[in-house]
């Protein structure tokens, strides 16, 4: 079975996130994403494979390097996400507002 990744796997791991981070400052090479996380190459190779499969990064060839770039626009898939998810909270939190004033009404 093909696990399929997306962008809200890629950042439900602390240590992806601050790859993404460092990333939006400009593109690095493996070995300089690596350097401030004390986990083996192979573990940060892993971390940049799950962020290339969910499209927050891209993966080029420069001499015998490669190279990772932040996109950062596909985090907008959260932020629409957050956004939507707050609009009907706080609608339910309205109606529940509304409800427990009118019960309150109604016992005085």
């Amino acid at each position: 079975m093909i696990e399929r990744r997306d962008v809200f796997q890629a950042i439900a791991d602390p240590t992806r996130r601050m790859i993404i981070h460092k990333l939006s400052q400009g593109p690095l090479n493996i070995t300089q994403i690596g350097e401030d996380f004390g986990i083996s190459k192979q573990a940060v190779a892993k971390h940049i494979k799950i962020l290339n499969e969910c499209g927050l990064i891209l993966m080029s060839q420069k001499g015998r390097q490669q190279v990772c770039e932040a996109r950062l626009d596909q985090l907008d898939q959260v932020t629409d996400w957050v956004t939507e998810s707050r609009k009907l909270w706080k609608n339910r939190f309205e109606k529940l507002e509304t409800f427990l004033n009118n019960n309150k009404k109604q016992q005085l």
